[in-house]
């Protein structure tokens, strides 16, 4: 088969350059030619996939980018991988997904499969992106094409994460229209599970991140209780997870960032109300995670008045501002807020990541694009007040860090293993 993927981000280019591995001729379509040109001159622009896994694709001939979507004439079939964000009004933007299926349609083919990837609220493939392939194509979906979602499952920075292991799940708009998704995933993914239909599958990605989002929320809320009870919620979470059945280990944090748990839930919240129905599990779930970068900074200025300092004026460091540990990944990331909310309190800002030396265009905080990464030296970290530390990435030396700074406050319980002074450390 020859497909495309339509998207080439961190959805998009891992699978393209695994269905390319497993022998599938592969053009990767979008829309910012600075990506194609990297990619075609077998560079990478994701910091967790080398240039080496793009050169062999290259190599292969088997794997090449574009920007035309005049491409999609040639293609059996086109896989969608774009953003799904919330808008201002924090509701669910698919003008990605509908761009894309008009900029698709009117190159069709009779008989090609789309298949959806990005995480959506159930009935967006049968019925949004459904309407906007029919209408620009003039062809009808489950008869002249195949339609069907298949939700991405990509776990960033994560080593023994691959794309070809991770089991696949396919709802297809009728039967025929999930045996051809499925044949497809098949020849690159070892493991595929057919489902009842797109809205299943649809459905079965919002669970998996909901799940996770009212998991950290409990113990985002408990480390608040146990705190007020003297009591590390890091030991209590370490003990609890030493039982071998019944029990899930999840970590509080700063807050919630990347592309799918701060916004996958709220897609069904939006969805359920058509229906009549509450979401209090989400909702509340949300409320507890967006107070955690207000709670964070409580805590510095807990740890600023103990050095009889205050927030206002006061130099702070985010140290780390990628959303997860060992990603360039800054999307949704909770730093931003702790960056505007220590700055609205008066603080001067500035941040360390290794992994993002500059911070390029986001969607929510335009401001701060074309700002640096600050040194990692003693000298640089002994001229801030305080250190808040957002994202454990493994490349940072946090004994330095113990050395070079008189106040760190820890949201990701970093610095447990690191010997430190006495009162040095906040938990956050």
């Amino acid at each position: 088969m020859s497909i495309g993927i339509v998207g080439l981000g961190y959805v998009g280019l891992p699978l393209s350059l695994q269905f390319a591995q497993s022998g599938v001729s592969v053009v990767g379509l979008d829309i910012d030619p600075a990506k194609v040109k990297k990619l075609n001159a077998g560079r990478s622009y994701i910091q967790h996939i080398g240039d080496a896994a793009v050169r062999a694709a290259r190599a292969t001939g088997r794997f090449r980018a574009a920007a035309d979507f005049r491409e999609v004439r040639k293609l059996d079939a086109v896989i969608i991988c774009v953003p799904t964000p919330l808008n201002k009004n924090r509701e669910p933007d698919i003008s990605y997904i509908l761009n894309t299926g008009r900029a698709v349609a009117p190159h069709l083919q009779r008989g090609a499969l789309v298949v959806l990837e990005s995480t959506t609220y159930p009935g967006t493939t049968d019925e949004d992106l459904r309407a906007v392939l029919e209408e620009g194509s003039g062809l009808k979906a489950g008869c002249d094409f195949h339609l069907a979602f298949s939700p991405e499952r990509e776990d960033p920075g994560n080593p023994q994460s691959r794309v070809g292991d991770i089991p696949k799940l396919v709802g297809g708009l009728t039967p025929a229209c999930c045996q051809r998704a499925c044949a497809l995933y098949g020849q690159a993914i070892r493991t595929v599970i057919p489902l009842s239909s797109c809205r299943a599958a649809e459905a079965a990605k919002l669970l998996e991140n909901i799940f996770r989002s009212v998991n950290i929320a409990l113990v985002n809320e408990l480390k608040l209780v146990y705190a007020a009870m003297g009591i590390d919620v890091w030991e209590v979470i370490h003990a609890a997870k030493t039982k071998p059945f019944g029990f899930m280990a999840f970590y509080p944090g700063p807050g919630l960032g990347g592309h799918c748990i701060p916004i996958d839930p709220f897609y069904l919240t939006w969805k359920a109300r058509e229906y009549g129905q509450n979401t209090r599990f989400i909702e509340l779930a949300g409320e507890i995670n967006t107070a955690m970068p207000a709670h964070v900074v409580h805590r510095t200025a807990d740890a600023l008045n103990a050095r009889r300092k205050a927030i206002n004026g006061a130099r702070i460091l985010i140290l780390g501002l990628a959303y997860k540990a060992n990603v360039d990944d800054m999307r949704e990331s909770p730093a931003f807020q702790l960056l505007e909310l220590f700055e609205a309190r008066g603080a001067r800002v500035a941040y360390h990541d290794p992994l993002v030396p500059v911070i390029g265009p986001t969607r929510e905080h335009a401001r701060w694009k074309g700002v640096r990464s600050v040194k990692w030296d003693a000298k640089t970290i002994r001229s801030f007040d305080a250190v808040v530390i957002c994202t454990a990435h493994d490349v940072v030396n946090y004994a330095e860090l113990a050395a070079w700074a008189d106040c760190i406050v820890d949201s990701r319980n970093a610095m447990a293993k690191v010997k430190t002074k006495k009162g040095q450390v906040w938990k956050a």
